[in-house]
């Protein structure tokens, strides 16, 4: 197949038009970065699929400008799921996600933790909010088109795509991200293998309405393991009057069976409206890579994980996406070199591990593991949410005796995490703190010496920074709280990355814009500094590391 001559060109291509790439469209183009969404759908599937998006998803959306989903109740952050013979009979026991006494009791609410309870939206209600958002800020979506083939040649990826009508056409792509799910064709292009538990069993399942079920949806209770005679069967509800029967079987029922089925499910005769049925195939695999050359992987493609009360599937795909994005962004902008995409893998793979891990210790899946893995302590469920902690050739931290993930309160502004929540007073009006953060670099801190030094480093390294002298802008009170969350009480600083996350602290007054140029090397990679050190044969390495 020969070349157009002039073929499509686009910073960003996306393959995959699911949940996770049209999150990386989003993500992507509210910072600027023109992106091609290429999907062999013309819409969102018709099962629901994940319901349920954290606080960490919510906090994400909101850089974007994406708000106002459905909250979760704060009382509910955890659907209930419990054993019984049918909806209608008293269970017999309930099934923990996080069993009690697995982990310390926190002495903080989870409300405490983040301005956002999570939402309770079905992912194909999501699916169009994130299209039309994406849309608004200048994403290019082509639904019935799907990715045949590709090469990367090294300045950029040639990417055939054809379309509903069996047309090919060429587009040429500084990058290209793999959103196109457990079968990612981009994946096995790529020959990435794959680790894990693998195909842990085949299910069927039938999707249904009914309405008056909703009354059963109480006390967090949303989820159903039922066991009969002959059945074996979990059912849940989507809060909006849909429900799925799922079946721990790989049989092929025809309408008769599956309405019989799920009236012995419910345990009463109820009017089912059946919607469609589904196959499905629960594994458990993460990516040897997650990345290759110009060619990223996201979501299912680069980690599959069976559907869990944890949300480790949709979320983390999602924070994928917001890692990559504001990568990508620095690097198409001239800021910083290509080096600064290495850590995409760096960060994302250990954190997909740590979630495969969580997930077979508790006793959802804990019959498919082995017993390395049902040993691993298990973590609070706000400590992988919000708690996780980055290490990569980007974060300059030394210490390596650090938990992967613990609670918020845990750290003290500890660089790799997420900058913390606290809800302050500014200019008279109660904001959280997370709204300091998530347009580019931001210096924090007490000491006009370190405000000083920020606002040279910009013109030097090519990388904007903006600064935030807290006494400025918080009361002396919040002021205190917010240097004791970050750790800079002294009177020192923390470089918070676009994404929110710590990249870099000193915990002393001492700054000097030599030693925040250092800092600035490592954790923003300038494009700049590269091109400095190439021409004078020379420049610093490292930063200082507190």
């Amino acid at each position: 197949m020969s070349l157009e001559a002039s073929p499509e060109t686009v910073p960003v291509l996306v393959a995959g038009g699911s949940l996770v790439g049209l999150s990386a469209a989003m993500f992507l183009a509210s910072r600027g970065v023109a992106c091609l969404v290429v999907e062999r759908h013309h819409g969102s599937a018709l099962h629901p699929r994940a319901r349920g998006f954290t606080q960490r998803t919510l906090e994400m959306f909101d850089t974007a400008g994406l708000r106002h989903l459905p909250e979760i109740p704060a009382s509910i952050t955890r659907l209930r799921r419990v054993r019984t013979e049918s909806l209608v009979a008293a269970p017999t026991a309930e099934v923990e996600w996080t069993p009690q006494g697995a982990v310390r009791p926190s002495a903080a609410p989870a409300a405490s933790y983040s301005p956002h309870t999570g939402a309770a939206i079905a992912q194909d209600q999501l699916e169009p909010l994130l299209r039309q958002r994406a849309l608004e800020l200048g994403a290019t979506l082509r639904p019935g088109t799907e990715l045949v083939r590709f090469e990367d040649d090294g300045d950029g990826v040639v990417a055939w795509l054809k379309d509903s009508q069996g047309s090919v056409q060429t587009v040429r792509a500084r990058y290209l991200i793999g959103c196109d799910g457990n079968r990612s064709v981009v994946r096995e292009a790529l020959g990435i293998a794959r680790q894990g538990v693998g195909v842990l069993q085949v299910m069927r399942s039938v999707l249904f309405r009914a309405e008056e079920l909703e009354r059963f949806r109480r006390d967090g209770i949303g989820q159903w393991e039922i066991q009969q005679p002959g059945l074996d069967a979990f059912l849940a509800g989507y809060g909006d009057g849909r429900w799925v029967l799922m079946f721990k079987d790989d049989i092929d029922r025809n309408p008769a069976a599956l309405d019989a089925a799920i009236q012995r499910a419910v345990g009463t005769p109820v009017r089912a409206e059946i919607i469609t049925t589904g196959r499905w195939e629960l594994t458990a695999l993460i990516a040897d890579r997650f990345s290759q050359g110009r060619v990223f992987l996201a979501g299912d493609a680069a980690h599959t994980l069976p559907p869990n009360r944890g949300g480790y599937g949709a979320n983390t795909g999602i924070a994928d996406a917001f890692n990559l994005a504001w990568k990508l962004a620095a690097v198409l902008s001239g800021q910083s070199e290509d080096s600064l995409l290495d850590s995409y893998d760096e960060e994302r793979k250990p954190i997909a591990w740590m979630r495969f891990q969580q997930t077979f210790a508790r006793p959802d899946y804990a019959r498919f593991a082995d017993d390395a893995i049902r040993e691993i302590p298990l973590l609070d469920p706000i400590a992988i949410e919000l708690g996780e902690r980055y290490r990569s050739s980007i974060i300059d931290e030394t210490a390596s005796d650090l938990p992967l993930a613990q609670r918020p309160d845990e750290w003290r502004g500890q660089p790799g995490t997420r900058a913390p929540h606290r809800v302050v007073t500014r200019d008279g009006r109660s904001i959280s703190t997370l709204d300091l953060y998530g347009a580019g670099w931001v210096l924090v801190s007490s000491s006009n010496t370190w405000c000083d030094a920020a606002a040279h480093i910009g013109a030097r390294t090519g990388v904007p920074i903006s600064s935030i002298n807290l006494p400025a802008v918080l009361a002396q009170n919040d002021r205190a709280l917010a240097e004791q969350d970050l750790g800079i009480t002294g009177g020192g600083a923390s470089l918070v990355r676009p994404d929110g996350v710590i990249a870099w602290r000193s915990i002393e007054d001492d700054g000097t814009v030599d030693a925040l140029e250092r800092a600035m090397d490592v954790v923003a990679r300038p494009a700049r500094r590269s091109r400095d050190r190439a021409c004078s044969g020379s420049g610093r390495t490292g930063a200082p590391r507190v």
